[in-house]
């Protein structure tokens, strides 16, 4: 895993990258792993993968924090990146492997109400995926706004989203 997290830092190359992402996530199924790459400062580099242009590596990275936020450790250090993944799934082409992944993360940083404060200037985006997008991001989009629904919080910037 260090060795992965060194390569992921030290190469421009997204092919390597994206293998690299990948292997990181198919490992983050592991509790055990999913501590031991956080120690490793891996979060950070793989949040920081969210800047590459290339739609590829970004997916993957998206997609390898997600796994890694099964865990509420993990989640206290990737929560600095919900802006980020909120403007990404905002950019993202409609329906993209980018989007879905995306939203799959939101899905999961707002199972609880600690960071739904971070997605209220998403939830108009969220609401015209809702009826734009297709069934695959109709259903992502649900979960998330199913997780903000349960907080008495959200409410009112849920019923007052302009669409």
């Amino acid at each position: 895993l260090q060795k992965l997290i060194h390569l992921l830092q030290a190469t421009d190359d997204p092919l390597i990258q994206e293998q690299a992402l990948i292997t990181l996530s198919n490992s983050a199924a592991f509790s055990v792993n999913q501590d031991i790459i956080r120690n490793l400062d891996g979060l950070s580099v793989i949040g920081g993968m969210l800047s590459n242009c290339i739609p590829k590596v970004k997916e993957k990275a998206l997609n390898a924090l997600n796994n890694l936020s099964m865990n509420i450790k993990n989640q206290e250090e990737i929560q600095v990146f919900i802006t980020q993944v909120c403007r990404t799934v905002e950019s993202a082409p409609q329906n993209s492997e980018v989007q879905l992944a995306g939203l799959r993360l939101l899905t999961n940083m707002s199972v609880t109400s600690d960071y739904h404060q971070k997605m209220i200037n998403s939830i108009p985006c969220f609401l015209h995926l809702l009826s734009e997008g297709t069934e695959s991001t109709q259903i992502q989009v649900l979960k998330v706004l199913v997780n903000l629904s349960a907080n008495p919080a959200m409410t009112r910037h849920l019923l007052r989203a302009q669409v």
